[in-house]
């Protein structure tokens, strides 16, 4: 569990060896350079930075359209004019998977952003008010630990097909929260007490303002490190909902769909399966590999992060 008030006096003034003068960094500053230091966080986000600009740039540049089809060229395996080959109705592969990307990306972003916003305010106004907002709040957080998410989802997102993938978002949203927002609230309960946040009080500031303003940001480093990591587990949830055909709806498509429309030729034509399954593993790979050097950085205990 991470609470940080502010870096240690060690890392955020050193004396330059040349001038004797001490340098002050931001903490900002401190966290790049403990990422800097992780060779595997680097690969992690050049990974990423690569996957990311391909699927938002590549579209503009590759000259396959994710919805234009080949009738001279069914089922034909990586080419020169097709990077990943072609499906069963002439779709290029490649045009399809980084569609696909574009859409896994999206949704696994906006899911980890709303989610962790949700157990920021529940988890931190359940602990710093307790009683019976606490108990109200956690039975909230409660009932829908015990409710079958991914049933849930699957039964609901075809109902709402036609409103779009922001509906999956916020299914997925919705189910996704709860386990932070019990960390939240015991870290909370240990920060309630704290002198800055007495005076606080002392000091006539409204309660929310205080959760807001003080509470909310000494939580930031776990956080920040929960978001990150639950973007690849969004990501994951979103193909395995697409691949049984409950995420993602036709026509447009999620890398879960790629899959789930190659995995039935995976054996004859293992490209329309590979290709796209390979993006998903690398995307997922990468997310986990910037959030575990997240959190190396932002905990000052940590053995990779004071390297």
């Amino acid at each position: 569990m991470l609470i940080h008030e502010a870096p240690s006096p060690h890392d955020e003034a050193r004396p330059d060896a040349r001038t004797g003068e001490v340098r002050s960094h931001s903490r900002g500053a401190l966290v790049a350079r403990r990422m800097a230091r992780n060779p595997e966080t680097v690969a992690g986000l050049l990974l990423l930075a690569v996957l990311t600009v391909l699927a938002l740039a590549g579209p503009a540049l590759y000259p396959w359209d994710y919805g234009q089809k080949d009738f001279t060229a069914f089922l034909r395996p990586p080419s020169a004019e097709h990077w990943f080959g072609t499906t069963q109705i002439g779709s290029d592969v490649f045009a399809l998977s980084l569609r696909g990307m574009q859409k896994s990306l999206l949704i696994g972003l906006l899911v980890a952003v709303v989610s962790t916003v949700l157990a920021a305010a529940v988890g931190a106004c359940a602990g710093y008010f307790g009683g019976w907002a606490d108990r109200l709040l956690m039975w909230q957080v409660d009932l829908l630990l015990v409710l079958p998410g991914f049933l849930i989802i699957a039964i609901l997102s075809p109902k709402l097909r036609e409103r779009g993938f922001l509906i999956l978002v916020g299914l997925l949203a919705i189910f996704g929260w709860m386990i932070t927002a019990r960390v939240v609230r015991g870290l909370t309960i240990s920060l309630r007490e704290r002198e800055f946040v007495q005076a606080a009080r002392y000091m006539g500031i409204p309660a929310p303002l205080i959760v807001l303003r003080h509470v909310i940001p000494h939580l930031a480093s776990f956080l920040i490190i929960d978001g990150a990591i639950s973007v690849s587990g969004a990501i994951i949830a979103e193909a395995g909902l697409s691949f049984f055909g409950f995420g993602v709806q036709p026509p447009d498509v999620s890398l879960g769909t790629v899959i789930a429309a190659g995995a039935s030729e995976a054996v004859p034509h293992p490209w329309l399966f590979a290709f796209p399954a390979g993006l998903l593993i690398l995307i997922v790979l990468a997310v986990n590999l910037v959030g575990d050097g997240l959190r190396d950085a932002l905990d000052p205990a940590s053995a990779r992060g004071a390297r």
